[in-house]
């Protein structure tokens, strides 16, 4: 019966996503079987109650197939390290083991007042199921699910790179989602790096720098570190990080950074924590191509109730190809404007979302750029490319790289040369008008008005 199983499994390897394989079908084990019966083993209770809600089927279907017989499938989760008796003078408290072994009824809450992990929650949605893999993506994603997984020891640490909008928060809190569901007590922290540096400061004003430094040195077992590149000039938090990372790695705890530049890209890092983040595996998260962008809109729309026709998501899908953000943008507008019209979803009432979200990279340039900066600010483009430092010169010149950055595919190189700047500044720049994008304040009307002015070509 066992070479059935394995003959079961090589089929199904054929007809699922690899990803899905790899998660769900293949940890499976055959235990026992009988008359009418076979017993598979899941490597735990999350594992068993999702293959039994998607995957049952399937299997008993191909087991019918092979062995021509109806088999029932039953699923169990062995206890493969025992019941450890207790040591005198213990709690009598369950080990995290012991509470995964279980039969799955709660006979022992382990702490009434238990919190959950420390830092930001993480999105519901935001899993490896609800992932969609590409070709642009799909070497981070086996790298992050490796991860959550623990199926390799030598891989502790992972960089995801990429711009706004591609999602690599989405696979860093879908490993914190992952190892949350085999192991519950495991302290997944999950936060950025600019609440990092709050927290850290609150702790040195109220005294509590002890507690804070305890915390992410010996009470951490996952660390999700969002939007590293906010530490830039950071000197004092630098020093923090790097030496939490420290303890971090020497107890082979797992961290995972997100960032839309590399580490060598980020000025004013210190080397001791360039290292730090470069010591792990790195891997880049690239656009959607046309047919992924075409199954995150099926997907989307799926989970949200939407029915669109084929041909609009081929439109979406072909105009809105800068991120995921962007597709998911126009999906809700479609959406919304058709609820609020009570007209049917067609391309024309697409065609009006979508003049208003999609970005014309092809026609806008840096020179285009420059001028509606320089017109807007009122001084010259020999101004905006000189060495002046007057601010009322540096300002423009900081948001005109950030729109370069945004509306262009140059690389930071490029921009800053632009500019007559190198590359190190143009990081800097953007990251200073990025941050002022976060507030409410002049800054961000003044971009998000000359952000408007090029989304609808008016330049």
């Amino acid at each position: 019966m066992e070479a059935i199983w394995n003959k079961v499994k090589t089929v199904i390897k054929n007809s699922l996503p690899g990803h899905s394989f790899k998660m769900w079908i293949e940890p499976l084990e055959f235990n026992c079987a009988g008359n009418d019966h076979v017993v598979l083993a899941c490597p735990n209770f999350f594992s068993k109650k999702r293959v039994q809600d998607n995957y049952c089927s399937l299997i008993e279907s191909e087991f019918k197939s092979i062995s021509g017989k109806n088999y029932k499938l039953n699923f169990s989760v062995p206890d493969t390290k025992g019941r450890k008796k207790k040591k005198k003078g213990s709690s009598g408290k369950p080990s995290t083991q012991e509470l995964e072994a279980s039969d799955g009824h709660q006979k022992y809450l382990p702490k009434l007042n238990f919190k959950s992990p420390l830092g930001r929650l993480l999105r519901k949605d935001y899993t490896f199921d609800n992932f969609v893999v590409g070709s642009n993506n799909d070497f981070a994603y086996s790298a992050a699910l490796s991860m959550a997984s623990n199926r390799t020891t030598s891989q502790n640490s992972l960089f995801l790179l990429s711009k706004i909008g591609m999602g690599k928060s989405h696979l860093s809190q879908a490993v914190g989602h992952q190892i949350l569901s085999s192991k519950p007590l495991e302290r997944v922290y999950y936060i950025t790096a600019e609440d990092f540096t709050n927290e850290m400061i609150h702790a040195f004003r109220h005294d509590s720098i002890s507690k804070f430094k305890e915390k992410y040195r010996n009470k951490c077992d996952v660390l999700l570190l969002d939007d590293i590149h906010f530490l830039s000039g950071k000197e004092r938090t630098q020093i923090e990080l790097a030496q939490a990372l420290d303890y971090l790695y020497e107890a082979n705890k797992k961290i995972i950074f997100t960032s839309c530049c590399l580490p060598a890209d980020m000025p004013k890092l210190s080397e001791q924590l360039r290292s730090r983040l470069t010591s792990g595996l790195i891997s880049n998260i690239e656009p959607p191509c046309f047919a992924t962008r075409v199954r995150i809109l099926r997907k989307k729309s799926k989970a949200r109730g939407i029915q669109i026709p084929e041909n609009v998501t081929d439109y979406l899908a072909d105009e809105l190809s800068e991120n995921v953000r962007q597709l998911e943008s126009g999906l809700i507008g479609v959406a919304a404007k058709s609820s609020l019209l009570g007209a049917p979803i067609d391309i024309n009432l697409a065609r009006s979302v979508v003049q208003n979200i999609a970005q014309r990279n092809k026609t806008i340039t840096i020179s285009i750029i420059k001028k509606l900066v320089c017109k807007d600010f009122s001084i010259s483009e020999k101004d905006i490319v000189s060495s002046s430092r007057k601010q009322s010169v540096v300002l423009p010149r900081q948001i005109s790289m950030y729109l370069a950055r945004q509306y262009t595919q140059l690389p930071l190189q490029a921009i800053g040369k632009s500019f007559n700047r190198q590359h190190a500044t143009a990081i800097h720049s953007i990251g200073i008008i990025d941050r002022e994008m976060k507030k409410r304040g002049p800054i961000k009307k003044q971009v998000e008005y000359l952000c408007k002015k090029l989304d609808d070509g008016k330049f």
